[in-house]
Order: structure tokens, then C-alpha cells, then sequence
């Protein structure tokens, strides 16, 4: 496609699935319940018509999570992430040193690839978001900058090992970066993100940052977010120096789509593309095609043709008990932006 277009990441696990997580049933047979949810997602993806696909994490604990479980230095009482809706989400704190993943998404990646042969997008999570599970109060023997030094190198390897096993592109989830405008509006915090990511992107070649992206968006969890309420222009100017060649912007939840695609087109760079969102993953109305043209024609009046590219807004379930939005919903969202992203084609390079 001359527009690329692909997901964010997450699928709406079955509801079978769900129930199984949160029974906690027994490991052999939770496996199975993982490996059927993965055919089906791979094989739903590819019936879409997608270039690129996911395996819909439909085995990762959560998007944020997943290399801390099974980890047994850590405690419950982290950071609370409050929703707009009343719900919130917790991270843990770490108890002890040194700081290693249990889990890398390679392992994600390869068990995806070895059941189809559309290209595999991986998506991991940021440093900047790990970097939250260090207490306030420091942890005796092991500092704050041994800590930063050992989750650099941990994110690094998470991406490499993708790299390495085939990812067609790694995107980092770096939803925090709103809502650190939200706990400081100084930016301050922010700018402590953007050094620590790139941190890890700076050990990547130029060649190699081509496949890498960051995605951020409000939040999205059982339809609710924790930062839209944050001023979208005010975050855009930092986050184009993230040093990555691929850019996953929610939008078609955002009320002023106009001034935030002002924005872009001010503080884009060369060799950066952005993939903007057109599917509202909150939202339960399915998006027509001729609507994502109409985003996407918009969008093209202040973004370079050969920049562009059109993604979602979000996964459509980050959280493993996430039951918000069908699984029906969510492959119907996605088939409507590929076609809408074909039918913008059509105008834009007839």
C-alpha cells in the first residue's frame, strides 16, 4: 500500500480466555486456551486484508507488565494510574536489585511468526514507564542510577531480540508521556521520559531505527483514559525528539483534530512518519470506510504523502481482563481502516 497502515497491538482476548486468566485456571490448561486464542486472532487479522499484523497479546499479562511477571523482587504498593471513569491500574515497586526482565516479547513474536507468514508487527513496552517501578525512598545497595543502567540495557535487549527474530517493526508503548504533563505540567518529567528512551534508542543504528516507533495515546482501558484531558499541542514539540523513524498518534478520539495536525506539521521531522489514528478504539461505533478517507485527506493537507501512514488509536484491550470492546468490533474497526486508507489512496495518487 502507498499509505501503510497497521495496529497498535492488542486484541480483546475471548471471553473464555478472560474468564480462565481471572479463575486463575491451571497452567496446561490455560496454555491451550492461549495457543487457540492466538490461531484465531492471527487467522482474524489476516482475513482482514492487513499488511501487517499482531498476535493481539492475547498471552501477555498486560502491555506494561509483562517482562515484571513472575518476578520476585517486587511488592504491590507502586504508582496508582487513575481513570477518568473512577478505575485505576497499579504498578509494583521494586524490592531489591539488580533489575532483570522475567519475560522479553520476543518470545511473543516467535511464537506468532511461527503460525503465519503475514509480516509480524512487536510491540514492547518503554523504559521510561519501567523506570516508575524504582521507590521514592531508593533501595539499599543498588541506586537509582545502577537501577536506570540496568533497565536501559534490559529495553535495549527487548527490542534487539525482536529485531532479531523478524519483527517487521518494534513499537515502544509509551502512553505515560501525556500523562506526565498531567503530574507535571513543567515538563520536566517529560523530558526526563524522552532522555531516558533515548537512551535506549541511541544504541541503534540509523538503519535499524527505521523499524522502530513509540506509540502514545491518552490511555485506553475498559473505555476510559487517564490523560485526554491534557493538552495534546503541549506534548507533541518533546515527543518528535524521541530518535525513532516511526510515530503511532491517537487522533480520531481527539476533539480538535485541526490544531493538533497544525502541531505535527510544525514540529515533524524529516524521515519521521507518522502514523495517524483513525479508528476510535473506545468508541463501539464502527467507523465507515468513507469516513477514514475524509481523516485521512485531512490529515494529508498538513502531513507529507510520504510521512503518512494511519494506525488506531490505541490496542483495543492493553489489560488482559479488558472486556469493553468484542473481538467482532475490533476486527471490524480494522477492516474499515484498511479499506478507508485504500479508498484515500485512490484520491491521493490518482
Amino acid at each position: 500500500m502507498k499509505i501503510p497502515t497497521e495496529p497498535i497491538g492488542s486484541i480483546p482476548r475471548p471471553s473464555e480466555l478472560i474468564e480462565a486468566i481471572t479463575s486463575k485456571l491451571n497452567e496446561g490448561q490455560l496454555e491451550k486456551l492461549y495457543e487457540k486464542a492466538v490461531n484465531e486472532t492471527l487467522a482474524a487479522f489476516e482475513k482482514t486484508g492487513s499488511p501487517v499484523i499482531t498476535d493481539g497479546e492475547q498471552t501477555k499479562p498486560s502491555f506494561l507488565t509483562y517482562p515484571l511477571y513472575g518476578l520476585s523482587n517486587l511488592t504491590a504498593e507502586g504508582m496508582r494510574i487513575d481513570f477518568a471513569d473512577g478505575h485505576f491500574r497499579q504498578l509494583p515497586l521494586l524490592t531489591k536489585g539488580p533489575f532483570r526482565y522475567a519475560n522479553y516479547a520476543k518470545q511473543y513474536l516467535q511464537h506468532a511468526k511461527e503460525r503465519t507468514k503475514s509480516p509480524v508487527k512487536q510491540a514492547i513496552i518503554s523504559a521510561s514507564a519501567l523506570s516508575l517501578i524504582y521507590p521514592s525512598t531508593g533501595i539499599e545497595g543498588y541506586s537509582r542510577s545502577e537501577f536506570i543502567a540496568d533497565l536501559v540495557n534490559e529495553c535495549e535487549k527487548d527490542i534487539r531480540l525482536c529485531l532479531q527474530n523478524g519483527a517487521h517493526k518494534v513499537q515502544m508503548d509509551f502512553t505515560e508521556g501525556r500523562l506526565s504533563l498531567k503530574l507535571d505540567p513543567s515538563g520536566g518529567v517529560l523530558k526526563q521520559f524522552i532522555d531516558l528512551n533515548n537512551q535506549v534508542f541511541n544504541r541503534f543504528t540509523d538503519e535499524e531505527r527505521i523499524k522502530l516507533g513509540v506509540h502514545v495515546c491518552p490511555g485506553g482501558d475498559w473505555d476510559s483514559t487517564h490523560s485526554a484531558d491534557v493538552d495534546y499541542t503541549s506534548f507533541i514539540p518533546m515527543l518528535f525528539d524521541l530518535n525513532v523513524g516511526n510515530f503511532y498518534l491517537q487522533m480520531a478520539s481527539e476533539p480538535d483534530r485541526i490544531k493538533v495536525l497544525k502541531a505535527i506539521k510544525k514540529y515533524i521531522k524529516p524521515r519521521q512518519m507518522i502514523f495517524i489514528g483513525v479508528i476510535d478504539v473506545i468508541n463501539p461505533k464502527i467507523e465507515s470506510a468513507e469516513e477514514i478517507r475524509d481523516s485521512i485527506l485531512e490529515a494529508a493537507k498538513y502531513i507529507p504523502l510520504d510521512q503518512l501512514g494511519t494506525t488506531d488509536d490505541c490496542g483495543f484491550a492493553p489489560f488482559c481482563d479488558d472486556k469493553s470492546t468484542t473481538r467482532e468490533t475490533a476486527f471490524a474497526k480494522i477492516k474499515a481502516r484498511i479499506e478507508g486508507t485504500k479508498l484515500a489512496e485512490q484520491e491521493l495518487f490518482s
